[in-house]
C-alpha cells in the first residue's frame, strides 16, 4: 500500500492510496486534488499518515507503549481482590425489588441467593459465599438462624410474596393453583418422628422417609403460600386447610381454585361449596354414575369438541375430546398390553411377578396362578380415549374452564424448578424446625427466581434464568485499594453475552 500522485489532463494532481495485490493495482482511498505543489505535499503527508494508522505495516511508538504498560501494571498493583459476584449483584436487586429486604436478615438473603446461584449444603454454602462473594457467614450462625426462622419469618416471607404478586398482577389474584409433592430424606422412616414418615412418594423413593409439601401459586407461577405435612398425609386432605388458612390470612376474595383430579373427592367438593369458593377441578370421569357415563359415551366426539352436564347444586361437568390425547392414550395402552403379553406369555402368575409393595411381602405362593388378558376390558377402555373431564361451579363457558385448568402446569413447573434448579431434596436436616426453615429458604429462592425470570422477559434479553446466571458467573469484579485508602470496584465485560445481561446489573 502506497501513496500515488496521479496527473490529470487539466494539470492538477490527484493523491490516492493504492494497494497492489496479486499483480493488480486497486485504488483504496482518494485524498484530494490540487495544482499547488505545497498543497499536494500536504495531502500526500495526510495519506501517508492514514496508511500508517489503518493499513500496511504499523508504526509503533515504543515509548508510548511502555508508558501504557507501566500504567496497567500500576493499576493491577492496586487490585485488592478479584470476585465473581455479578450473580449476587443481580439477585440482590431482585431480592430488594420484591421487598424481602424489609425482613432485615442478611443471613436469609445470603442463603436464598446462594441457593439460586449454586445450591449446596449449608457447609459448602459458607465456603461459596466467602470464595465468590467475599461474604463471611459463620456456619454456627446459619444453624442458629434456621432454628428461629421456621416460626419468626415464615409469615412475613409469605406476606411479602403475596403483596408483590398482587402488584405484578394488577392488584388482584384471580386464579389460585394448588398441588402437592413429596420431598424425601436419605434416611429410613423413624416411627417416633411425627414429620418424616413413609408414604406414597412422587419421586419413587419408597425406602426413604419423606414430607408432603402443599403449594399455592398464582397465574404465571408466582408463589403465594406453602404448608408442610407429615409424609403419610393423604394429599386430598391437604387442600382445604391450606386454602382456608390462606384466605383468612390475606383476606382473599373473588378467586378460582384450580387443582388436578388427584385432589378431587366428594368431600373436598362439598367443603369448597360450603365455604363459597369457586373452583375448577380435574374430574374422574370413569367414576361417574352410570347415567353420566352413558351420556359421555353416547356423544359423537370430534377433535376440539366440549360438552357440559349439569350435576346440580351449581356444579357442572365439562368434558372435552382431543385427537392427540386419544392417540397418546392408545399408544400407552398398546405399550402396557405388550408388556403384559410378554410377562405372562406362559399364562401363569409366579411369585417373582407379585408386586412386593406393602403387605404383598407376606404372600406365599405355593402354586402358579393362572392368568389371562381380558381383551373385552381393553376394548371397553378404548371408548375413553381422548376424553378429559373438569368439575366446576363457575359460570365460565366450557372452553374457558378448560383453558383455565390448563394453567395448572405452572405449579408443576414450580415443583420441577424447586427440585432440580434449587435442589430442595434430598434434605439433610432432621429436626422439624430446620426442615421447615429449609423449605422457607427455598420458597424465597423460588420467588427470586421467578421475579428474575420476569425481569429478563421485560428487558427482552432473550435468555433463561439459568443462562443469565451462567454468563453472570463469568463476569469478574476487580476491587482496587486506592492510595488514599478508599476502595473502588469495576466489572469487566469481555463477551457479547455479558454485555447482553448488563442491564440487569446497571439498570
Amino acid at each position: 500500500m502506497y501513496v500515488r500522485r496521479k496527473r490529470n489532463r487539466s494539470g492538477s494532481i490527484s493523491i490516492v492510496v493504492v494497494d497492489k495485490s496479486r499483480g493488480k493495482y486497486r485504488e483504496i482511498k482518494a485524498f484530494g486534488t490540487s495544482i499547488d505543489p505545497d498543497e499536494v505535499d500536504r495531502i500526500c503527508l495526510e495519506a501517508s499518515r492514514w496508511i500508517s494508522k489503518f493499513g500496511g505495516q504499523q508504526e509503533m511508538d515504543f515509548s508510548e507503549s511502555a508508558r501504557a504498560l507501566a500504567g496497567v501494571k500500576g493499576a493491577l498493583a492496586l487490585v485488592e481482590r478479584t470476585m465473581l459476584d455479578a450473580p449476587q449483584a443481580i439477585l440482590n436487586r431482585v431480592y430488594d425489588r420484591i421487598g424481602f429486604n424489609a425482613i432485615g436478615d442478611d443471613i436469609l438473603r445470603h442463603l436464598a441467593i446462594a441457593r439460586v446461584c449454586q445450591p449446596m449444603s449449608k457447609t459448602a454454602t459458607v465456603e461459596y459465599l466467602k470464595s465468590y462473594f467475599d461474604e463471611d457467614v459463620k456456619l454456627h450462625k446459619i444453624y442458629r438462624y434456621m432454628d428461629k426462622l421456621h416460626n419468626t419469618r415464615q409469615e412475613k416471607v409469605q406476606q411479602i410474596s403475596v403483596a408483590h404478586t398482587m402488584d405484578v398482577l394488577g392488584g388482584r389474584i384471580g386464579l389460585v393453583f394448588y398441588d402437592v409433592t413429596t420431598l424425601y430424606f436419605e434416611s429410613a422412616p423413624d416411627p417416633s418422628d411425627e414429620l418424616r414418615q413413609d408414604g406414597f412418594s412422587k419421586d419413587g423413593k419408597t425406602a426413604e422417609s419423606q414430607i408432603v409439601l402443599g403449594l399455592l401459586v398464582s397465574e404465571d407461577g408466582y408463589p403465594l403460600s406453602y404448608s408442610v405435612f407429615n409424609g403419610k398425609q393423604y394429599e386430598g386432605h391437604t387442600m382445604i386447610p391450606v386454602i382456608d388458612d390462606f384466605v383468612q390470612r390475606f383476606d382473599l376474595k373473588d378467586f378460582i381454585v384450580v387443582a388436578d383430579s388427584g385432589l378431587m373427592s366428594e368431600a373436598n367438593v362439598r367443603l369448597l361449596d360450603d365455604a363459597g369458593y369457586k373452583y375448577i377441578l380435574g374430574a374422574r370421569i370413569r367414576s361417574e354414575s352410570p347415567k353420566v357415563k352413558e351420556w359421555m359415551l353416547g356423544i359423537d366426539w370430534r377433535d376440539g369438541r366440549c360438552e357440559e352436564y349439569g350435576k346440580g347444586a351449581g356444579r357442572r361437568l365439562v368434558v372435552s375430546y382431543s385427537e392427540s390425547r386419544a392417540k397418546k392414550n392408545a399408544h400407552n395402552r398398546e405399550k402396557g398390553v405388550a408388556r403384559l403379553q410378554k410377562a405372562y406369555a406362559r399364562g401363569t402368575l409366579t411369585k417373582d411377578k407379585v408386586n412386593k409393595r406393602g403387605y404383598n411381602k407376606f404372600l406365599d405362593i405355593s402354586k402358579d396362578v393362572t392368568v389371562s388378558i381380558n381383551y373385552e376390558k381393553i376394548a371397553e377402555d378404548t371408548r375413553w380415549d381422548g376424553l378429559k373431564g373438569y368439575v366446576t361451579n363457575t359460570d365460565l363457558d366450557p372452553a374457558e374452564v378448560i383453558r383455565q385448568y390448563h394453567g395448572l402446569w405452572v405449579v408443576e413447573r414450580a415443583f420441577r424448578i424447586g427440585k432440580s434448579n434449587l435442589e430442595m431434596r434430598p434434605m439433610f436436616h432432621f429436626t422439624p424446625k430446620r426442615i421447615e426453615a429449609h423449605i422457607c429458604i427455598c420458597f424465597v429462592a423460588y420467588k427470586v427466581y421467578k421475579e428474575l425470570e420476569r425481569n429478563i422477559r421485560e428487558l427482552g434479553i432473550g435468555m433463561s434464568v439459568d443462562k443469565v446466571l451462567f454468563y453472570a458467573k463469568t463476569i469478574p469484579t476487580l476491587r482496587f485499594r486506592l492510595p488514599n485508602g478508599e476502595s473502588y470496584s469495576e466489572r469487566l465485560y469481555t463477551m457479547p453475552q455479558q454485555e447482553k445481561i448488563r442491564p440487569l446489573l446497571e439498570e
